[in-house]
């Protein structure tokens, strides 16, 4: 029996099986679930098996509050070399792969770059056979789903999963008490399969559902209290209930107190019993076959937890346990910014989690004792401490309790050292690694870029590059090639055909396919930067009103990316783009020349269409801001030049693919640190020209924010300052006129096609090092000390 035959055949055994249907029959979210299933039954014995090999020697466990995967179908489909035999079968009865595919809703366990990132590691992981298994919260519901009403932003809820599960196993013979002081919940896991390319290596992300030990009180319910019948299921189930529940009250930060512990405690005696399986009952070796990194501070009391677990389950001694945690444990850093680390109060720790309290105590007077030892000044000393005037601070927690920390672009890790974590790196300088951050080439190429990735394989006559992706240097002859470089742009031009047409089904808005499209999507923040995009989208709109026979390149901005709820400044940028864009959008006068719009609900599904279909990457970040980024980096893996700041991980990208290629621009890292306490933007607002037009915009009724401050907020937050912030604290009016030259330079350049082409190859080709795989080998090989172990 042939391959397709045999696929086919398993499909129409799952329909038969659980809808009593056949594929001529079916419905295509029945289709979706059975091919799926069918794709997921290949590779249990291969799960098997991947399991004897990796835990026999030893094994890393990412912890990570995020990891947001995206669709499923289409990128295991490309891993397992199962894509044209499923076509082949679906074609068979008048169904086309991508609608099934279109079926699948992105599972909303993550929201940005940090729950990316987990997924790409994951995904490399696997690929390079690599013994590492994710671990986080099977949230039932995202963060949201982004809608806006009249230009504002509004949450709904994401039911991710109302198409069904197929990719998630249950295993109820895994399920572990977690314990507050007040409450005991049930952590169900759920399985989701991380199949690597081109290996039969099958990874695992192990989820994490919460449920009640009571779910219903009966006696209750029948004296007519229903409501009071159900409040212990209720309460216990809302730990998984959704991503970053808003903690600007206290009912929201002990909700995320729970979150976090639920899921490290419930991971750790998973752990804890696989060792025992396979090494015995001592734990005393642990660290020798277990590797936990800790992304970023939400997991962190993951450390006094495995000590207790240690001390008080397994009866060893308090100085051995830790010990052994700082053998255990790693962190990696994602901010600079001090007041982005994780912080909760002291009350609340002690109240929920007593135990873990003490444990945090103990630790604190050990490290007092530890740096004293040291002769590090009793100023630093009091920086450093974890428990500082009712404040428990995590990242000094990550730090003291773990034996490695990283941060994720060069840049990144230099400000860590010399700025945000310096004490730190006084005392323990040993502690201290980077390792640049990376993006997955099979998603970010192979599956949302297929021409490209096509064109690519004939150049090189192989698709190697898809676990290699250094040999995309073998290239290079093809930068002098004409028609390499037309195939190239006849690529791109069909990308953005394929991006106009659906945000047009999407968004109802019709942009120019032969414009120039400028992308910024991202997380909605300040320093992010977004308002200085806008702002100059404003000040081409003026000056194409002022003189409409400009001679202009066709130009659309397009934006994407969500403010958290409860960001009011954050929403009210939202507010003023979509404004913007309802001016521009309807003006007859730049019709074809300029467009601006804000995708809803971007995610990576959208990113898919997204990345490949840029002309111009768009990060503009206050430098020393950005840790990394990694849409940076998918931009350019599909051949796309950056216009940016010198900051995050855009200082490596200009390092491989040269400034000459790129569009850099503003002030340096050295430059505002030098001028921070002297700073005036309003030298800038009265002397650029154009400028305070276009911020004046905001309060003059250009706009209109119905009356919730918000753009009166953003104008003052500029020019006065506000919330005890000293004004323009990111720079936006200092870097807007070298942003409109360097935007303007990046116009001409695009008027050469041949020229621009060869920019944009030359980007692809010097994206190799931003692969996931190169990034995932060296955790292995400097932080987590394990090596690959082929099925």
């Amino acid at each position: 029996m042939g391959k397709s035959k045999n696929i086919e055949r398993k499909i129409n055994d799952v329909l038969n099986m659980f809808y009593g249907t056949d594929l001529k029959s079916a419905s295509a979210i029945e289709v979706y679930n059975a091919v799926s299933k069918a794709v997921l039954g290949e590779k249990y014995e291969d799960k098997r098996r991947s399991d004897e090999v990796y835990f026999k020697g030893k094994v890393t466990y990412y912890f990570s509050i995020e990891f947001l995967m995206g669709r499923a179908l289409g990128n295991n489909l490309i891993n397992l070399a199962l894509n044209d035999e499923v076509k082949k079968v679906l074609n068979g009865v008048d169904l086309k792969l991508e609608d099934v595919e279109e079926v699948e809703l992105d599972a909303a366990f993550g929201n940005g770059g940090l729950g990316r990132l987990a997924a790409c590691f994951l995904d490399s992981a696997a690929t390079q056979n690599m013994p590492v298994m994710g671990y986080g919260i099977k949230y039932e519901e995202g963060l949201f789903k982004q809608e806006f009403k009249n230009g504002f932003q509004v949450e709904e809820g994401d039911n991710w999963n109302s198409v069904g599960e197929p990719w998630q196993i249950k295993v109820e013979k895994d399920q572990v008490e977690v314990k507050f002081s007040d409450l005991t919940v049930n952590a169900v896991p759920y399985d989701m399969y991380i199949m690597g390319y081109g290996t039969r290596n099958v990874n695992v992300l192990r989820l994490w559902e919460s449920k009640a030990l009571k779910k219903f009180d009966f006696n209750m319910f029948n004296e007519g209290c229903f409501d009071e019948s159900m409040k212990g299921k209720v309460k216990g189930e809302h730990i998984s209930r959704v991503l970053y529940p808003n903690d600007s009250r206290e009912e929201g930060r002990i909700l995320r107190i729970r979150q976090e512990y639920f899921f490290v405690s419930a991971s750790l005696k998973d752990i804890i019993k696989r060792y025992i399986k396979y090494h015995g009952n001592d734990l005393k070796e642990f660290s020798k076959y277990v590797a936990i990194q800790l992304n970023d501070t939400h997991p962190v009391v993951a450390i006094p937890e495995l000590i207790r677990i240690l001390v008080d389950e397994r009866n060893m001694d308090m100085d051995t346990s830790i010990a052994i945690a700082k053998e255990t444990f790693a962190y990696t850093n994602h901010t600079i910014m001090a007041e982005a680390l994780e912080k909760w109060e002291c009350y609340l720790y002690g109240k929920l989690l007593p135990r873990i309290y003490q444990i945090i105590e103990v630790l604190n007077n050990k490290l007092v004792m530890e740096l004293r030892e040291k002769e590090v000044p009793e100023a630093d000393i009091n920086i450093m401490r974890i428990i500082q005037n009712g404040i428990i601070h995590m990242a000094s927690l990550a730090l003291y309790g773990g034996h490695a920390v990283n941060g994720v672009a060069k840049l990144h890790t230099k400000i860590l050292k010399e700025d945000t974590l310096r004490p730190w790196y006084g005392a323990y300088p040993e502690k201290f690694q980077n390792k640049t951050n990376g993006i997955s080439p099979r998603r970010w190429l192979k599956l949302c870029n297929e021409e490209l990735a096509e064109l690519i394989t004939s150049q090189l006559h192989s698709e190697s590059w898809l676990r290699d992706l250094s040999l995309l240097s073998e290239l290079k002859p093809a930068l002098i090639e004409e028609d390499f470089i037309k195939s190239f742009l006849t690529i791109k031009d069909k990308k953005k055909q394929q991006l106009a047409k659906y945000i047009y089904e999407n968004e109802g808005v019709t942009i120019n396919p032969k414009s120039m499209f400028i992308i910024q999507v991202k997380r909605i923040h300040e320093y992010k930067r977004q308002l200085l995009n806008a702002l100059l989208v404003l000040d081409i709109y003026f000056k194409l009103k002022e003189n409409p026979q400009i001679d202009a390149t066709p130009m659309t901005f397009i934006f994407g990316g969500k403010a958290a709820p409860g960001y009011f400044r954050a929403k009210g940028i939202i507010k003023f783009i979509n404004d913007i864009a309802n001016l521009i959008n309807n003006d007859e006068d730049v019709k074809g020349k300029l467009s601006l719009v804000f995708v809803k609900n971007y995610n990576v599904s959208y990113g898919e269409r997204l990345f490949p279909a840029a002309d111009l990457s768009v990060q503009i970040s206050t430098a020393g801001k950005e840790a990394s980024g990694t849409g940076n980096m998918k931009f350019m893996l599909n051949g796309t030049p950056t216009v940016g700041t010198f900051d995050g991980a855009n200082i490596e990208i200009v390092e491989e693919a040269g400034e000459e290629n790129n569009f850099i621009f503003g002030a340096r890292v050295e430059e505002l640190r030098s001028i921070a306490a002297s700073y005036n933007p309003q030298n800038y607002y009265y002397n650029v020209e154009g400028l305070k037009r276009v911020i004046d915009t905001l309060i003059d009724g250009t706009f209109n924010d119905e009356n919730t401050g918000m753009y009166r907020e953003i104008y003052n937050s500029l020019l006065y300052g506000c919330d005890w912030q000293r004004p323009d604290v990111y720079f936006v009016l200092k870097d807007f006129e070298d942003y409109r030259r360097v935007i303007n330079e990046s116009k001409s350049v695009y008027q050469d096609k041949f020229k621009w082409g060869t920019m944009c190859v030359s980007n692809l080709i010097a994206s190799s090092k931003f692969s996931s795989d190169r990034t995932v080998i060296e955790y292995c090989r400097d932080i987590w000390g394990v090596e690959p172990a082929q099925v």
